[in-house]
């Protein structure tokens, strides 16, 4: 429509109005009954909507409008023309579809297009805000100040950046430091700075660094005015390393080394502290030309050294956590700051510990006593045995000399067995006394380790820590009687166990073995035992010599032999005379004989 059609409009309706009060004029003048003061406001009120839908529209105009229906294609919108806008409600829709307006909402809108053909006017919101955010953007950018917005997504080179319109984040101007995440950046919203921008092209630069610069300056001219040696201040953690934190103290940046940030043991910062995590600090040195700021932590707590040793006098029992294992011991932390040594030695009292993690582990609490203390020198020496009472103190009342134990074997060695008693305590079996006659080789021979086994108590050594058992002592030792049964002179008969090139072993009874020298034994010159006997040949022998400490028994095949030879002589003389007693009597009881028959036979005689 144009204006000479507005204008026409415009008179038309003129005249309608000036009829329509002719009208009512005509009908109220018979009564002559004055207007109330609600009809008038009536009256005023149509008047002014009347004249609000003669408004001129310009395509192009920013109007207010305010919703009055929202349709599944369409929201109306009343702008106070003679017809109604429209707007596709895909503007109002946000990311996830909803729609974010209600009916009675006021928004400023863009005329697109005047009526068509259907009286409809064409509007548009998001054109309109588009407008107004450029404007905005002029202004800011006139007047040096900063726009709110929200980063949205990452693109080349940067970041996008929504203020109402996308605009571009370079990467080099989103932080001081370079940035390491972009995507955490996402979401998140600041204040930007713009940089240059162009409205024909679409196109806006903004920077969220020039803001930060400018304020670390101003922050870093404050804090400079409080910066001196001794100072206690507050930072952010800023950035961490190996060897200690790097603290931002306004501006600013301070060195936390790893040796001032605690009086204990610290194996890495990232133990104590994170990046951003608030942090109290003392300032220990600052160059101001160079401006490098060196920081302590622990130094806001006194050194816990300095009164350790009349709070830790030499033996208190006290708690601590075991922090480190070295090849020779623990390191128990007592306090923050204090450190003592468990050496190995100080562990068991009984066992043998070749490594601390045989008793302790890292983390574990512990009772121990101080042994030692040097707080000059920052030593402390401590035991963890003490703690409990030396077992070797009450194993000679409780298992006195002779008495009897049960206990399994441990261990099996080249020496002896090693058996389990209590309290930690092993006793030892030496190989000599398991048995009163074998010869062991290995004890293994005759045991396995974990058999249970009885044994008797020989002694007891404190100091040297040693506990002796004997087996065999549980019987009664069978050379005690040797002398008695195996008397010098008798013979005895044997097994043959051993031949070497001195004699000749001769198992007598089970352990009871006696020797018959080579010099005992009759042989032709030269001629080798082993070509006269065998192993496992069962020979008689001769007594000659025994000895019940030394254990031994000497016996003799000569000796043997010649009282073989002695009683074979004794028994032939026995045997001469009684055959020479009989002869006798033979012949006097032939002559008898003889003289009986001449009695009796006289002639035969004389013949």
């Amino acid at each position: 429509m144009d204006k000479n059609t507005q204008n026409t409009g415009a008179l038309d309706s003129t005249a309608i109005q000036d009829e329509n009060k002719s009208n009512i004029q005509e009908q109220d003048t018979p009564e002559t009954t004055p207007l109330s003061s609600q009809e008038h406001g009536s009256e005023s009120d149509f008047m002014d909507m009347y004249e609000d839908n003669l408004k001129v529209l310009e395509e192009g105009e920013i109007v207010k409008g305010e919703i009055i229906k929202i349709g599944k294609e369409k929201v109306y919108v009343d702008i106070g023309y003679k017809s109604e806008g429209q707007i596709p409600i895909n503007e109002f829709k946000d990311e996830e579809g909803n729609i974010n307006v209600k009916i009675g909402d006021i928004v400023d809108v863009l005329v697109e297009r005047k009526e068509d053909d259907e009286g409809i006017v064409y509007l548009s919101k998001e054109k309109a805000e588009k407008i107004r955010v450029w404007d905005k953007i002029k202004e800011i950018y006139d007047n040096d100040g900063v726009i709110k917005g929200r980063i949205v997504s990452r693109v080349k080179g940067g970041m996008s950046v929504d203020i109402g319109i996308p605009a571009f984040l370079p990467g080099s101007q989103i932080d001081l430091k370079p940035i390491k995440d972009f995507d955490a950046l996402v979401g998140t919203e600041h204040d930007f700075k713009i940089l240059k921008y162009n409205r024909r092209r679409n196109n806006i630069v903004l920077s969220r660094r020039v803001i930060l610069e400018k304020e670390r300056n101003a922050l870093r001219e404050k804090t400079l005015k409080k910066l001196k040696e001794g100072a206690i201040m507050e930072g952010t953690v800023k950035n961490i390393t190996d060897y200690g934190l790097f603290i931002d103290l306004g501006g600013i940046d301070g060195l936390l080394h790893i040796t001032d940030m605690s009086w204990g043991r610290v194996t890495h910062p990232s133990q104590m502290y994170k990046v951003g995590d608030k942090i109290t600090v003392k300032v220990l040195s600052f160059d101001m030309e160079k401006e490098k700021v060196a920081l302590g932590l622990k130094q806001l707590k006194p050194d816990p050294w300095i009164n350790a040793d009349e709070k830790y006098p030499v033996g208190t029992k006290i708690k601590g956590r075991v922090v480190s294992l070295a090849d020779y011991g623990a390191f128990v932390e007592i306090e923050e700051g204090i450190e003592g040594l468990i050496h190995v030695s100080e562990m068991s009292w009984t066992k043998k510990i070749k490594h601390p993690s045989q008793i302790v582990n890292v983390g574990d609490v512990v009772e121990v006593m101080v042994l030692n203390i040097d707080a000059s020198k920052k030593r402390i020496s401590l035991g963890l045995k003490q703690v409990e009472p030396n077992p070797w103190d009450i194993i000679e009342e409780k298992y006195p000399v002779g008495t009897i134990i049960e206990g399994r074997i441990k261990n099996i060695t080249d020496f002896g067995l090693f058996i389990g008693i209590d309290e930690g305590i092993d006793g030892l079996v030496h190989i000599s006394d398991i048995s009163w006659t074998k010869r062991i080789k290995h004890p293994s021979e005759l045991y396995k380790k974990g058999q249970k086994v009885q044994a008797i108590v020989l002694n007891i050594d404190k100091e040297n820590e040693r506990f002796s058992l004997g087996i065999k002592q549980l019987k009664p030792d069978p050379w005690d009687s040797v002398e008695e049964k195996y008397k010098i002179g008798s013979r005895v008969t044997g097994t043959i166990t051993n031949i070497t090139d001195f004699g000749i072993f001769l198992e007598l009874e089970e352990g009871i073995e006696g020797l018959i020298h080579i010099s005992e034994i009759p042989r032709k010159k030269d001629a080798p035992l082993s070509s006269m006997y065998n192993i496992d040949d069962v020979i008689e022998a001769k007594v000659i010599n025994v000895s019940r400490e030394q254990k031994k028994i000497g016996l003799s095949i000569k000796k043997l032999e010649e009282s073989k030879e002695k009683d074979i002589f004794k028994n032939y003389l026995r045997s001469s005379k009684e055959a020479t007693s009989n002869l006798g009597e033979l012949l006097k009881e032939g002559l008898l004989k003889s003289q009986q028959r001449a009695f009796l036979n006289p002639s035969k005689d004389q013949d």
